[in-house]
């Protein structure tokens, strides 16, 4: 059975539950205002910004990268961004088998939108160059293209149930791509706020990001993160977050043989980011460890550019 097969019931569930999200999001948006015109008024002009996010990673030798950002944790400006543990993840990497050691340097566009303070929707494209020990840097080149949302399903407001965020990113490679994959990176995290400004809390999450190849010859499995963290934020508004996780990687084959062998090791993130008085991301910093089982570096700046800002 073909990429395809499996790759179609993917996006139809993906697509059905973003159309989900928007619309549930925008009654929850007119239901909270309701009898506040002004406040209306206010929400009705939802932020509209380009969430720059410029990247450098490093590949130990005999790994497989399918994507640093896809292994990754995601993010929410109360998760300090499931990137202040973002507040969004990361979008994925190219997929490449990679035998000697390399670097990369990448750049993630997506448009975002959001809604209300409880859904955002974005979408655009990423772009990397690289090179190995054998090889010089390649050009910089677009590898996919990316949507998704992120919504807090459960606002914790004072209450003694933490907020619930679920963020998905649908990642589809460009045309011609010489290892064409699909991926689908889900996030479910808990933040438990431990004041009423809420600038001080705990964090607990899980993230399943799951790959199609279209190819008979190689398949990858699952990769799980489950992780534990906290945040701080000052007075000044910067904030920041750390994430102390375990990352389970099923493994890969390639012509019926384990080319690549599952293996459970930690992952680390750190995330320091500018927020303003109402919790918008002015600019932020990420850098993250990753056992493949081989230690796997990535920095990542965020530069988010606000076309219509609250």
């Amino acid at each position: 059975m073909g990429r395809a097969a499996h790759v179609r019931p993917v996006c139809r569930v993906a697509f059905a539950g973003l159309m989900l999200i928007c619309f549930s999001g925008l009654a929850l948006g007119k239901d909270a205002d309701d009898g506040d015109e002004e406040s209306a008024k206010t929400a009705s002009t939802p932020n509209l910004y380009l969430d720059l996010r410029t990247n450098y990673g490093t590949f130990p030798a005999g790994s497989l990268s399918i994507g640093f950002g896809g292994f990754g944790f995601g993010g929410h400006p109360a998760l300090s961004a499931l990137a202040g543990f973002s507040r969004f993840s990361n979008l994925a990497t190219p997929p490449a088998f990679s035998s000697p050691s390399s670097q990369s340097i990448g750049l993630d566009v997506p448009l975002t939108i959001d809604l209300n303070d409880r859904v955002s929707v974005y979408g655009g494209f990423s772009a990397s160059a690289s090179r190995t020990d054998l090889s010089d840097w390649s050009a910089l080149t677009i590898y996919s293209w990316n949507v998704g949302f992120q919504a807090d399903v459960y606002q914790q407001n004072g209450g003694s149930i933490p907020t619930i965020t679920l963020q998905s990113t649908l990642t589809l490679p460009v045309p011609h791509a010489t290892l064409p994959t699909t991926s689908l990176n889900t996030i479910l995290e808990f933040d438990y706020a431990l004041n009423a400004d809420e600038t001080r809390g705990l964090l607990a999450g899980v993230q399943h990001t799951g790959v199609a190849v279209d190819s008979g010859f190689v398949r990858i499995n699952p990769n799980v993160v489950g992780y534990v963290g906290g945040y701080y934020q000052w007075d000044n508004n910067w904030k920041f977050s750390g994430r102390l996780g375990v990352q389970s990687f099923g493994g890969a084959q390639l012509l019926n043989r384990t080319s690549f062998e599952p293996f459970t090791q930690p992952i680390v993130r750190l995330d320091l980011d500018r927020m303003d008085d109402d919790d918008n991301r002015l600019f932020g910093i990420t850098a993250m460890i990753s056992w493949v089982p081989k230690p796997s570096y990535q920095l990542t700046v965020r530069t988010p550019l606000y076309l219509v800002k609250n």
